[in-house]
């Protein structure tokens, strides 16, 4: 396994990590088990849950996967999104981190979290009242390290000359929707992020699936996929991501690897990319996806993975959680 710093962080995470969403769901939690140990057995540590997967679900699985194992893992968690239909149920106040922190160190077995994101920017919460609760955080012992998500490089920014002028701990690391079929981060996120030293962590970098080439057309879902089990996943099943889907898939064919290692391999070449997380519901899929730590790609195959998905630069990202 390959390790990296986060950012300009003192804190190595493993190149590809595990994302979690699916435990509690469509994983059970023996799986979801088997699943966890499978990744710490071949040195992925990257964790990443949240307070929402699964209706916390995902947390407690995972409190119960690592227990003997904790010190393996860097485990980190979020807050932000709602968790209920109440006026304290979601943002960045402080009392809603927190309680939520609370909440979810109970569930997840531990003490600390390596690392705590804030979900979504709060444009209730003024950044000054977040950013002070988690330097607060960190100063208990609770929190080691903070991040944010689905931040606008504006706010982002914004949160980091706060805390510099403060002295508050800054943001370490950025988790942004970022693949092949996802490159808008590349227009303003990354290059703020490479200019403060701030760590990119991606999510959808398969695009839900799209990039492993299973979907031949978006009436043509195989059985338990994605855009099967949730049909509105199919609104991204248009001729442009099934063309790049082809392509992907094609080049792969030619490098001999599977499409989902390629398009993988791509991220973990971007400049800022500290780790991939990568949902599995199986353990085989943890082994499959370590191919594309050790695939290096030479700069021909970068230059057409770049050409094929320059489209994905502009547009609207790939996912995008905001509250509304």
């Amino acid at each position: 396994m390959e390790y990296r710093r986060l950012g300009s962080s003192g804190l190595q995470v493993s190149a590809l990590g595990l994302g979690t969403n699916a435990f509690g769901k469509r994983a059970d939690a023996a799986t979801s088990t088997a699943v966890i140990h499978s990744a710490l057995d071949a040195g992925v540590t990257f964790i990443d849950t949240a307070n929402i997967y699964a209706g916390t679900e995902s947390e407690r699985i995972i409190g119960e996967a690592l227990k003997g194992r904790r010190h393996e893992a860097v485990l980190t968690t979020k807050a932000g999104l709602p968790r209920g239909a109440g006026p304290y149920d979601r943002g960045s106040s402080r009392r809603h981190l927190m309680a939520e922190l609370e909440g979810s160190l109970k569930r997840l077995n531990t003490d600390y979290v390596d690392l705590y994101q804030i979900h979504t920017f709060d444009p209730e919460t003024p950044l000054e009242e977040t950013l002070r609760t988690l330097d607060d955080m960190v100063r208990s012992g609770k929190v080691r390290y903070i991040g944010a998500s689905n931040y606008y490089a504006w706010e982002l920014m914004k949160a980091v000359g706060i805390s510099d002028r403060l002295g508050l701990n800054r943001y370490a690391s950025m988790q942004t929707s970022y693949s092949l079929a996802d490159r808008t981060p590349e227009r303003e996120l990354i290059p703020m992020c490479l200019d403060q030293g701030l760590g990119i962590i991606p999510y959808f970098p398969l695009a839900g699936g799209i990039l492993t080439g299973k979907y031949a057309s978006a009436e043509d879902a195989p059985e338990g996929s994605r855009a099967d089990t949730d049909p509105g996943f199919r609104r991204f099943l248009g001729e442009r991501t099934i063309e790049l889907s082809r392509q992907v898939s094609g080049l792969a064919a030619e490098l001999d690897c599977t499409p989902s290692a390629l398009s993988l391999a791509w991220l973990m070449a971007q400049p800022a990319v500290s780790t991939v997380i990568v949902g599995a519901t199986r353990p085989e899929q943890i082994q499959s996806n370590l191919t594309s730590v050790e695939l290096k790609l030479d700069a021909a195959a970068l230059q057409r993975l770049d050409e094929i998905s320059l489209p994905f630069k502009q547009g609207e990202p790939f996912a995008l959680y905001r509250l509304s």
